[in-house]
């Protein structure tokens, strides 16, 4: 009997699924012209004297109009999203050519376009200028490279040292090496990079779902075609794309028995953002097997702790960027942000104590929380690894970033990225799931509320009221329609993403860590 996919024609299905996000991306790169980050002077498409209509969309009503594209591309993009998911999770769609050819096509109008949401791009750039001028990066901030701000760098980072790896600071100088001084051919250089990592996930994510059980096209939508993918890895331009597209093809590999292969692929995850580090413990888990004793762990962990260390020096001997990058991973922290709970709450107790008359201690209780909480992060991450009886090393790995992201110095929408696709490829429960949905809603929302982030030519009050716009037209998009809104909220996730048949299920029960009784 055909799938029903194969009943479905095409033409229908691009009707259905490819094109409302395919208008959603090219309204999205509309808006972008006109809202993102161009560092003066423009590039030749974008000056006035070659395309006027660009410089109407960055002043006056035109900004304003560029607002609304983006507020509604991505709201538009975002409930094309959930209509594709409630085929997907019917089993109506299973081709997973048809998937990727909807990722290709969102996609490909937000390449060309300037980075929105943020301004990281910028300092890439800068970073490998600073790098191939021969200056160290990991203990001089981009403020030494003449007209940083020119070359678009967000002023919060002017003066922190670089937190990436040394295999990103090679990229970075090549990119500068190649384009020289054209900043605009530089940013198209690296959101090439993060496509790639894109295009990694693409493949691996399905790959490594199937090893685990889980059904590979329901975890290439939840974890690849969800909207964040598009805005903070495309449009954005963030090297976590590249690191997660290494790190979950080392994550496959490691499952196909190819454990140094993958553990190479994982070490250099690391080499672009030392964060991919947390992953190595739930590698030698892999390695071991599920029915490993304990002397099998800690060899296996050895044994990928020395690969991983010696490809690594490896990488900085030939890049020549030594081991600063350790001194410099605290750099993210130094931008407190109300979005990362022990910083939240740090400046909570500051201003509260102003209140009652105890003075500005807030620098003080920051340090408190945030020691506090870096403790109990080790603590949980600590007992993942030596106790992962009962789950999967890939569950385990899902829950130490979860537990590094909530308990970290700073948060950024982004970091949710290093969990979506490995959560979707290892499993969610039914309210996993649903919590998984309403996070990608919701960090789309609060993505779209930050446009003019990496714009200046908005006043307070209008950025107010256009997320006052942004809320109204997000939550009208996903919940006037009764399918998206059983989507989110009702009971087209009641069975979650789990194992749906027996070979299925002895796949992901293989891979469950198991008591081994004491001899």
């Amino acid at each position: 009997m055909p799938s029903g996919e194969h009943l479905q024609p095409v033409l229908a299905f691009a009707l259905r699924h490819v094109v409302p996000g395919l208008i959603g991306a090219v309204m999205l790169a509309i808006g972008a012209v006109g809202v993102g980050w161009l560092p003066p002077p423009a590039p030749p498409f974008y000056q006035d004297s070659a395309l006027p209509v660009v410089e109407w969309f960055r002043s006056g009503v035109g900004s304003w109009l560029a607002r609304a594209f983006v507020i509604a591309g991505g709201a538009l993009v975002l409930q094309s999203w959930l209509v594709l998911g409630i085929d997907v999770m019917r089993g109506r769609i299973t081709d997973l050519r048809r998937l990727w050819g909807v990722l290709g096509a969102w996609c490909a109008p937000l390449l060309l376009v300037p980075p929105l949401f943020s301004r990281d791009i910028y300092s890439y750039y800068v970073q490998g200028k600073l790098f191939l001028s021969g200056q160290n990066p990991y203990t001089t901030g981009v403020i030494s490279v003449p007209g940083w701000f020119q070359d678009g760098v967000d002023p919060q980072w002017a003066q922190t040292p670089t937190p990436y790896g040394p295999l990103w600071l090679s990229l970075s100088r090549g990119v500068v090496a190649l384009f020289g001084d054209n900043v605009y051919l530089g940013v198209l250089s690296f959101r090439l990079l993060a496509l790639v990592g894109v295009v990694l996930l693409a493949y691996f994510v399905p790959r490594l779902a199937f090893l685990n059980g889980i059904s590979a096209p329901k975890a290439l939508w939840l974890g690849v075609l969800n909207p964040l993918v598009l805005l903070l890895f495309v449009l954005s331009g963030h090297n976590d794309a590249l690191m997660m597209g290494l790190l979950v093809a080392g994550l496959v590999l490691v499952c196909e028995r190819r454990p140094v292969l993958g553990i190479l692929l994982v070490t250099a995850a690391i080499a672009i953002k030392p964060i991919a580090l947390l992953a190595l413990p739930f590698v030698g888990l892999l390695w071991a097997g599920s029915r490993a004793d304990v002397r099998t762990r800690v060899l296996r962990w050895v044994q990928t702790g020395v690969i991983s260390v010696l490809s690594f020096f490896g990488i900085s001997a030939v890049v020549g960027a030594g081991f600063g990058w350790v001194g410099a991973l605290t750099a993210p922290g130094e931008v407190t942000t109300w979005l990362s709970p022990p910083s939240a709450l740090g400046m909570l107790m500051g201003w509260f104590g102003q209140q009652i008359g105890l003075g500005d201690h807030t620098d003080g209780l920051l340090v408190v929380t945030r020691t506090l909480a870096a403790l109990v992060a080790i603590a949980i991450v600590g007992r993942l690894c030596l106790r992962p009886e009962g789950r999967t090393p890939m569950r385990g790995l899902v829950l130490a970033l979860l537990t590094v992201i909530l308990l970290g110095p700073t948060f950024q929408t982004w970091y949710l990225l290093w969990i979506i696709p490995l959560a979707a490829a290892s499993g969610l429960g039914t309210r996993a799931l649903r919590a998984t949905l309403l996070v990608v809603a919701g960090g789309t929302l609060y993505s779209l509320c930050e446009t003019s982030a990496t714009s200046d030519i908005h006043l307070d009050i209008n950025d107010g009221i256009a997320m006052l716009v942004t809320v109204a037209v997000v939550v009208l998009a996903v919940v006037t329609s009764g399918r998206e809104r059983s989507l989110l909220l009702g009971d087209q996730v009641s069975h979650g993403l789990l194992p749906e048949d027996r070979p299925a299920r002895a796949r992901y029960d293989a891979l469950v860590v198991r008591r081994v009784p004491s001899r």
